[in-house]
């Protein structure tokens, strides 16, 4: 009998499988896959074939009710979706494993939160960059010292036809949750938002994509104050990216350098010159790489991005059910993540700096005047 009973939610057409969180399950000999739900039914038979579900439902609340799964993969995109999937989740005693963004408001993410608190859940979100080994090894050469006092962090998102406050939503979270991880608790946020070389006002506004909410503005520049003292900046504009993107963050301390592309065991590398590679410096030929081993040491890892990064994810959910304690990406790191989206909406309804925790649990883009 398998550890772990294991149900899939899919959305084909409106968020789908997410990004290839469905499809991991099968390959753990402790896990059995027990069924997957999808209201498409050609979506349906092909995700229960590609995973190996002995069953499949229409209704994800059916499927919850009648195979009461210990883990559930809650894999479409679309953000709409994710609040009633938690708790329908949460009312059937199941740990779930998430895509990306959380939900679209605070108000649903301290509803989602508190679902699992009352059942004693885990639920782990999809910023596959909180397993990377090379997060761990970039952490311990901040602490020892590698690139001194840290000043500024700085990130951008891919920055493609989605560039602004989409960017934020769908690619930024993974990129904020990373400036979370090595900044630390935010304390305040300034932010603007311009549509078209305009400040976004009421009139711009319109429901975003993957029922993401209100949403608006082509660009986006976001600072971030840290309580350690350290300054966060996110910007995207749309049309920026180029190729390849600069898709990650820079970490900048009074000795150096490091970057890091968002992503799962993707790569990170360090620079020893305090005036960041400007004129007359070492450049790019004093870039070092980080692998998962360490600085300048071989790469080991036969499998990144999602296809190492969701594993990673999954096994540490496991672990961290059997151990109760949170996964390395819990809802409430998720639920940070949202909430340096929502701050930098929230300072631009505002037209100055707003301290965090927010005050308001909606989406501020939703106040300002038509």
């Amino acid at each position: 009998m398998a550890e772990f009973r294991v149900a899939i939610l899919g959305s084909t057409g409106r968020g789908d499988y997410g990004h290839g969180l469905d499809s991991i399950w099968r390959s753990f000999p402790n896990c059995e896959v027990v069924a997957v739900a999808d209201p498409d039914e050609p979506g349906r038979e092909q995700a229960r074939e590609r995973t190996g579900a002995a069953r499949s439902y229409a209704d994800y609340r059916e499927l919850l009710e009648r195979e009461r799964p210990q883990i559930t993969a809650i894999c479409p995109r679309w953000v709409d979706q994710h609040r009633d999937m938690v708790l329908a989740c949460a009312a059937a005693g199941s740990h779930m494993y998430m895509e990306k963004p959380f939900c679209r408001t605070l108000g649903e993410a301290d509803e989602m939160i508190r679902a699992c608190e009352m059942r004693h859940l885990k639920l782990a979100v999809a910023h596959i960059s909180r397993w990377s080994p090379q997060l761990d090894q970039i952490r311990r050469m901040i602490e020892g010292g590698e690139i001194g006092e840290v000043l500024e962090i700085r990130g951008r998102g891919k920055e493609d036809a989605r560039g602004g406050a989409e960017d934020l939503w769908v690619l930024g979270t993974h990129v904020l949750d990373l400036m979370r991880a090595l900044g630390g608790e935010p304390e305040r946020c300034y932010a603007e938002l311009h549509h078209q070389g305009q400040r976004v006002r009421g009139e711009h506004v319109r429901d975003g994509n993957e029922g993401l909410g209100p949403l608006a503005g082509d660009r986006v520049d976001a600072m971030y104050r840290f309580r350690g003292g350290v300054t966060g900046y996110f910007s995207s504009r749309k049309g920026a990216g180029g190729n390849p993107n600069r898709f990650g963050l820079r970490v900048l301390g009074t000795k150096g350098v490091i970057e890091h592309t968002s992503g799962y065991g993707n790569p990170a590398w360090l620079l020893r010159d305090a005036r960041w590679a400007g004129p007359g410096a070492s450049g790019a030929a004093g870039w070092q790489a980080i692998s998962s081993q360490g600085l300048g040491q071989p790469e080991v890892l036969t499998a990144t991005g999602y296809e190492g990064g969701n594993p990673a994810a999954a096994l540490d959910l496991m672990e961290s059910i059997r151990r109760d304690r949170q996964p390395k990406c819990s809802m409430y790191e998720a639920r940070g993540a949202v909430e340096l989206v929502l701050a930098a909406f929230e300072s631009h309804v505002q037209g100055g700096p707003v301290l965090i925790p927010l005050q308001a649990r909606d989406n501020p883009l939703s106040r300002l005047p038509r």
